[in-house]
């Protein structure tokens, strides 16, 4: 698989937060496809959904 570079930008309290959000997400875009990442962000972006998805994680 190609692999793509981007300039994102991440909200955190400190640079060191920041770079392990980053090393979290790209955990999660190795191991899910894309139809399996967006349904993940349309649950993300529901309040509800989100509440019950953390509740289900133990979040």
């Amino acid at each position: 698989m190609k692999k793509f570079e981007f300039d994102i930008t991440i909200t955190a309290p400190t640079q060191s937060d920041a770079m392990e959000k980053m090393k979290a997400i790209n955990a999660i875009g190795k191991h899910l496809t894309l139809s399996e990442l967006q349904t993940l962000a349309e649950t993300v972006k529901s309040p509800t959904l989100l509440a019950i998805a953390k509740q289900k994680l133990g979040l």
